[in-house]
């Protein structure tokens, strides 16, 4: 009997131009997991479909943006996607955001103002730090309100229907031009969407990709582009021929290749 792991390949090349580095994290403890922990009803409650931050969950925050500072992270994430809910809103500003906010700079806009949410946080700055976008596709579960698109009349977004959006969403990914992303998002939907990739690795690698993300937990990812969504070239590819070459035809070029050899 052959092993499902015999038929698993170890090692595989794409090409660098049609892969991105993602950074994926689920936002910090929010007063929706308190509750949520007592009684797991309580994350249905419509009173936390937009919950934020409890003093814990900023902890964690200030810990996370330590940890991507000392790492060197901060320097090479070109974006920052985050689900447009407070919770996940004010982790990403706090992790990815500038320093604290001074108000005799008047030229640099905060991304937070102080006490936002609730938060009995100071203002956070703008400065030197990588643009932060919300994204729709990437929220949690539906919101309560008739001006969310995802909303049907008293029915949950399904888990089947939240995979699907997250794989809209990676698509989505491959419109960007950015290559190092930070997703700032859900446990539901990183688990649900999650769970879709991995089918082709060893069961260890399918295990380590879904495993359910703690509060603030980060974890770094590579995607690629298997059905060529992307159609960006590569920015460093060299063609190793001077430019004049493009003008011969390509039996010509493929003669002279044939005589001096490989």
């Amino acid at each position: 009997i052959q092993s499902s792991m015999d038929s698993v390949a170890g090692t595989c090349l794409f090409p660098l131009h049609r892969c991105k580095t993602i950074h994926l994290v689920r936002h910090a403890q929010g007063i929706h997991n308190v509750e949520g922990d007592k009684n797991y009803k309580a994350y249905l409650n419509p009173e936390y479909f937009d919950a934020h931050l409890t003093p814990l969950g900023w902890e964690q925050v200030d810990n996370l943006r330590k940890h991507v500072r000392s790492s060197g992270l901060i320097n090479q994430i070109d974006l920052v996607i985050a689900s447009p809910l407070m919770r996940t809103l004010q982790t990403a500003v706090g992790v990815f955001g500038g320093e604290g906010y001074s108000d005799d700079k008047t030229d640099v806009l905060p991304l937070m103002v102080a006490n936002a949410g609730n938060s009995f946080h100071g203002a956070i700055s703008s400065h030197n730090c990588p643009p932060i976008v919300a994204g729709e596709l990437c929220r949690e579960h539906l919101i309560d309100s008739d001006e969310d698109v995802w909303w049907k009349d008293n029915v949950r977004e399904t888990k089947e229907e939240l995979a699907e959006r997250g794989l809209k969403f990676f698509n989505w990914l491959w419109t960007r031009k950015e290559q190092e992303i930070a997703i700032v998002t859900h446990s539901g939907f990183l688990f649900h969407t999650l769970t879709k990739f991995g089918n082709d690795c060893h069961p260890s690698v399918k295990k380590e990709i879904c495993k359910h993300f703690a509060n603030c937990e980060l974890r770094s990812m590579v995607i690629v582009d298997r059905n060529m969504i992307g159609s960006e070239e590569s920015t460093t590819n060299y063609p190793g021929k001077p430019s004049w070459m493009d003008e011969l035809k390509d039996d010509v070029v493929d003669e002279n290749v044939e005589k001096q050899g490989v």
